[in-house]
């Protein structure tokens, strides 16, 4: 059960600039009194004049930066099918940079590089928040489009995807896996959260609990989730009196999976489920010193002394 993240992103450095006004035409007034040298050095003003509108090239409308957005698009491995683009100029490069709404999926920020380089909408948002809280004054680049914009509704979608049937109230970026996937908490209203990663197309969740277990951290689930949690796997057992007030993921074994429960007011329990998640055995923590090292959510009693004269 290892999921250990490599360090969490970095801002990425992006830069847009925006589109160079058209050259601004010139005004002198003639410095000849005649008529007629007035009329040439106008004449010969208005020439150029019309010369230089001639050769500045027109704005792009907005069906063809649509269409070339889509182009550069139709190049990348997102999968994006463009509903609607922004031209947000040049960069030092010489390079055009576009931003591109997805329809109902996140959008991108695009680069004409080669090939073409779309960096996340989603992944922009968790750069400039890392950004602005390490200079306040920072500008970062996001997107802006009104369809870019709420980035839970993309991430909530994510959760679905990856089957998280919870509803989930909280969810952010957490990083990349060694793997190279990308690494998102969802925390849930009724119940312990998760973490979920997409791997090409199949997502994967890992409950915080576990996360826990390899030593990571959940933000958007508590320690009462947790024990709720595994209060539902008791259920059934000859556990399900116990109110546990905290509990833990041990490990898993061919044997099953095992979890410590940490019991109020009563003796705490290593309870052994097997794949579907059904009680297969209950080991009482006052017995279960071999079980995993035993029980550690529970201060162990004292020894009792051996009564003068033997053992026990």
């Amino acid at each position: 059960m290892k999921s250990r993240l490599a360090a969490a992103f970095a801002a990425l450095v992006f830069s847009a600039f925006a589109v160079a006004p058209a050259m601004a035409q010139e005004r002198q007034q003639p410095r000849n009194s005649g008529n007629e040298a007035a009329v040439t050095q106008g004449t010969s003003r208005a020439a150029a004049g019309r010369q230089r509108r001639e050769r500045a090239p027109a704005p792009p409308t907005p069906e063809q930066i649509l269409a070339a957005a889509q182009a550069q698009m139709a190049l990348t491995t997102t999968g994006c099918q463009v509903s609607e683009a922004k031209l947000l100029g040049k960069t030092a490069a010489d390079t055009t940079v576009y931003e591109v709404a997805c329809g109902t999926a996140p959008g991108y920020i695009v680069e004409t590089k080669t090939p073409p380089e779309a960096s996340s909408c989603i992944i922009l948002a968790h750069s400039a928040e890392v950004a602005r809280a390490a200079d306040p004054t920072a500008s970062p680049a996001q997107c802006t489009l009104a369809a870019n914009t709420d980035i839970q509704k993309f991430l909530r979608q994510y959760a679905k995807d990856a089957g998280v049937a919870c509803t989930v109230d909280q969810a952010k970026l957490r990083g990349q896996s060694n793997d190279g996937a990308v690494v998102y908490e969802v925390g849930c209203s009724d119940g312990p959260g998760y973490w979920i990663k997409q791997q090409a197309a199949t997502w994967t969740k890992i409950p915080c609990i576990q996360i826990v277990a390899e030593n990571g951290t959940c933000e958007f689930t508590t320690t009462a989730e947790n024990a709720a949690f595994v209060k539902t796997l008791l259920a059934g057992s000859e556990a399900a009196s116990c109110n546990v007030t905290e509990a833990r993921l041990m490990g898993q074994n061919a044997n099953g999976v095992f979890y410590e429960a940490k019991c109020d007011g009563a003796d705490g329990v290593i309870a052994r489920l097997n794949a579907e998640n059904v009680v297969q055995q209950i080991y009482p923590c006052a017995t279960a010193q071999q079980i995993g090292g035993g029980c550690k959510l529970m201060t162990a009693p004292a020894a009792a002394a051996a009564p003068a004269g033997g053992r026990l």
